[in-house]
């Protein structure tokens, strides 16, 4: 969807007419502010995973009404770290589901660290990338789209950006310190998971932390996308 987006403003000048970003920055404002509210009531893991990504949306489309070259490589770099984000955070949460019952609630996580360290360390990375928290990919993401969103001087979006991710930080460590917490049910996890998935686990929470640490291979991939398409 934001492909087409990018495309279509950018062969199309449809970003010149001030209807147009008013439209979308009234959707990024809604967003960012209805998504990390909505989650910030929740006790429902996946219902927290799933209204934050509304404010997500908020947070891209900062970058998309800057607009231009920069922009787009803002939304791209923040897309790819989001899909593998969520992926992994939705794959943590289906580890600890079994057949008769989905670990939703926050009381499910509590004690995870004492019982699957491991999982627990790949949830809190996957958390932490999703607060846009340094050394994650989530972090350099949320960095390009303030960056973009500067160059454009829509200072009113970065503030309202900066605000609502203090939100989103706050239920984001709900979870973690659920993780970290004493207590618990003794068990939700399934034991009978294949080594495939712990596999795809590790290669995502790797992916984060590689291009939190060094995004410059990917940038270029980006840029070099971009640059042809564009």
């Amino acid at each position: 969807m934001f492909a087409l987006l990018l495309r279509y403003m950018s062969t199309s000048g449809a970003n010149v007419y001030t209807a147009v970003s008013t439209i979308f920055t009234i959707i990024a404002i809604a967003s960012m502010f209805a998504g990390n509210i909505l989650a910030l009531l929740q006790n429902n893991v996946k219902r927290i995973l799933a209204y934050s990504s509304i404010a997500h949306l908020g947070y891209i489309l900062v970058a998309f009404l800057a607009g231009g070259q920069f922009g787009a490589l803002a939304v791209t770099f923040y897309l790819v770290a989001y899909f593998v984000t969520i992926v992994g955070a939705f794959g943590v949460v289906a580890v600890l589901s079994g057949e008769n019952r989905d670990a939703e609630d926050i009381e499910n996580y509590r004690g995870l660290f004492w019982r699957r360290p491991a999982l627990a360390a790949v949830f809190t990375v996957m958390l932490l990338s999703l607060a846009g928290i340094p050394i994650t990919a989530g972090f350099i993401g949320k960095f390009y789209i303030v960056t973009a969103g500067a160059s454009a001087s829509n200072w009113a979006l970065i503030i309202i950006l900066v605000i609502t991710s203090a939100i989103g930080l706050f239920y984001y460590l709900r979870v973690i310190v659920a993780l970290y917490g004493d207590g618990g049910p003794a068990s939700t996890a399934n034991y009978s998971l294949a080594p495939v998935g712990n596999i795809v686990l590790g290669l995502l929470t790797a992916v984060l932390l590689l291009f939190g640490v060094f995004p410059a291979p990917l940038l270029r991939l980006i840029r070099t996308v971009i640059t042809d398409l564009m």
